[in-house]
C-alpha cells in the first residue's frame, strides 16, 4: 500500500483574499455612531464599514 503524500500548497500573498487595507479619514461623530452601532448589533467596526460601503455601491446613481 502506498502512502498519501502530504501537499503543501504556497500561501497567497497578502491582498489575495479578495480584500485590500487602506486607510481613510472620518469625522468622530461617524466613528462614534458606527462604535454605536457595532456595540448594539455584535458586528466589528470593520464589518459594519464593509456592509455600509457595499450598500453606497449598489444603491448610488450619478447625476449628470
Amino acid at each position: 500500500m502506498g502512502k498519501d503524500k502530504l501537499k503543501i500548497t504556497p500561501k497567497p500573498l497578502r491582498g489575495d483574499d479578495g480584500y485590500r487595507t487602506f486607510s481613510i479619514r472620518i469625522r468622530e461623530e461617524a466613528v462614534a455612531k458606527i462604535d454605536e452601532i457595532a456595540s448594539i448589533s455584535g458586528r466589528s467596526r470593520n464589518e459594519l464599514i464593509g456592509m455600509f460601503i457595499d450598500y453606497a455601491i449598489k444603491n448610488c446613481e450619478i447625476e449628470k
